[in-house]
């Protein structure tokens, strides 16, 4: 079965790992994609630095592209759940 997905990711953070930046857990049998602890933890600071002071340009793109890179695995979780059904 191949699936095309409505979303392309253009750009990774520049900081993201190159190994180990995501992780597949078994839900019920469904392989789950969730981000690293290392990604995690990188995607806090940047939170936590934005509500004490202003990220500069390149934080705020990396930022956002974390959180292009969280909604394309939801999008590709979705599908492996629905696949499941």
């Amino acid at each position: 079965m191949t699936t095309n997905l409505p979303i392309k990711l253009e750009h990774l953070p520049n900081n993201l790992p190159l190994d180990g930046a995501v992780r597949i857990e078994l839900v019920e049998g469904v392989p789950i994609f969730r981000a690293s602890a290392t990604v995690i933890e990188r995607i806090e600071t940047l939170m936590a630095r934005s509500r004490e002071s202003s990220l500069t340009l390149d934080e705020e793109n990396e930022l956002d592209r974390y959180g292009e890179l969280d909604d394309y695995l939801s999008l590709v979780n979705r599908i492996m759940r629905a696949r499941d059904l």
